[in-house]
């Protein structure tokens, strides 16, 4: 098969990328292969089992077009300091204006019009004076919140207006490897239903998402594509009543607080908030279980949960932070017995493990029903254990109750976007014919920033085509 442009992988990144060249290249040929099926295709059967099943080959969860963006809360984060470190790779001007230009597309693909957190300017002062005392940051982010459910249909919308303006698709369809010749990448190796297809094209993106950063990790040290161990993040799932959350729901939706707390100065953050949300699980290739957060649009639970993440960096002479956060993900699971650990606050605190029986008789009542009581400091490294409950502690002076006993923490909750792909600002890897896009980059993270590379390639590919 013979394409003009190859891209690997149908999350935000991709998608808009071949959004783009329709519409400043309609004569470019596109073929976008996904690994995983069509959004219409997609099912979680945990809405009918109450468990995962740990779906074969894939997670419907993680997998599939739209990436985990199509199961996600479906949160726009319209500020260019959230999103990862794009701004710095091609200036925050340029990623500003850019994020106006996709919400404009989200928005005509059905995306509700009500932007949250920019509504009551004197309450945010407010919850900002708590965070300074408290000695965090609060990040200033409006959010367009799609909602999980109408998160999917904007996306097969998308999804149908690729297909109506000539994009192949090719659902289950699995990259194995890159075709190089010559230091050049000529396309890639793809394969479905056990027969393997060999693309060539003009240009190669690779855009697979935190789902394909481990992947993308072993092409680089195969092929020689220059690049850097970057940050991984290490943390739990918190989960609170409503109650506790009200006033920060109400006037931000999502307190986006950064601080580094002591000892360690380690930087940890808040991220993916979801009032009236659930907990979710999500499972990876080799059945890692890893805990996430869902906010639906309609249906509405009594907690709102929230990520705490601790960042890391390894030098010399460690450079594997996928590895290393894979093993703490997969000590978590053994103690669950394959499971997600659920534990609280104050049986941390109290050095002692949670049982069932307790979580029946709290007040907060886990939206994970398969989550196990178990102890998460048993995995989790002392290092990030003690930043994660020194920040929650800091938490509580913003939004007290924050830090209850009754407070839940889900474990493990790791983002695999550590492997920083080196590019310049056209996106050119130091492999003539391959761009790496998105989160699997290591440039960007979620939905909005991994989208604005995806137009800014797309512009670039269509740039190309007409000098």
């Amino acid at each position: 098969m013979k394409t003009d442009i190859l891209i690997i992988g149908a999350g935000p990144a991709g998608i808009f990328t071949a959004v783009e060249l329709i519409r400043k290249s309609g004569a470019k040929k596109i073929v976008l292969a996904e690994k995983g099926a069509s959004v219409e295709n997609r099912r979680c059967p945990k809405a009918v089992t109450g468990k995962c099943v740990n779906c074969k080959p894939n997670c419907h969860i993680t997998t599939g077009f739209s990436g985990a963006g199509a199961f996600s809360d479906g949160k726009l984060s319209l500020s260019a300091e959230v999103g990862g470190d794009l701004p710095r790779l091609i200036g925050e001007d340029t990623v500003q204006s850019t994020i106006g230009y996709v919400d404009g597309i989200y928005l005509e693909f059905g995306a509700d019009r009500h932007v949250e957190g920019v509504s009551n300017p004197e309450k945010t002062k407010e919850i900002r004076k708590r965070a300074i005392r408290a000695g965090l940051r609060l990040v200033d982010c409006p959010i367009r919140h799609m909602g999980t459910e109408k998160a999917q249909e904007i996306y097969y919308a998308i999804e149908q207006y690729l297909i109506q303006n000539g994009v192949e698709i090719l659902f289950g369809s699995e990259c194995s490897d890159l075709i190089m010749r010559d230091g050049r990448c000529l396309g890639a190796y793809v394969t479905s239903g056990g027969v393997q297809t060999e693309i060539f094209a003009e240009h190669t993106v690779i855009a697979t998402g935190r789902r394909g950063a481990d992947w993308l990790d072993g092409l680089c040290v195969a092929h020689g594509i220059d690049h850097e161990p970057g940050t991984v993040d290490i943390g739990v799932r918190v989960e609170v009543r409503n109650e506790i959350m009200e006033t920060v729901n109400e006037v931000l939706y999502e307190s986006k607080l950064i601080g580094y707390p002591a000892p360690f100065k380690n930087k940890v953050r808040t991220f993916c908030q979801n009032p009236g949300g659930f907990v979710a699980q999500e499972n990876y290739d080799n059945d890692l279980a890893v805990v996430n957060g869902h906010s639906f649009k309609e249906l509405k639970s009594d907690n709102t949960n929230l990520a705490i993440l601790c960042s890391h960096n390894f030098s010399v002479p460690f450079n594997r932070p996928i590895e290393y956060a894979k093993k703490v993900g997969e000590l978590t699971n053994m103690l669950g017995a394959g499971h997600i650990l659920v534990q609280r606050y104050g049986d941390i605190l109290d050095g002692k493990r949670t049982w069932e029986k307790e979580l029946a008789q709290s007040n907060v009542k886990p939206t994970l029903p398969d989550a196990v009581a178990g102890d998460i400091t048993a995995a989790m490294p002392y290092r990030s254990m003690l930043n994660i409950i020194n920040f929650i502690q800091a938490m509580d002076q913003v939004v007290p109750g924050f830090a209850s006993y009754e407070t839940l923490l889900y474990s493990p909750e790791l983002k695999f976007y550590s492997n920083r792909v080196k590019m310049d600002t056209d996106f050119n890897t130091s492999v003539p014919g391959l761009h790496c896009l998105g989160d699997s980059s290591g440039w960007t993270r979620g939905l909005m920033m991994a989208s604005v590379m995806g137009v800014l390639m797309g512009r670039k590919l269509a740039q190309q085509e007409m000098t």
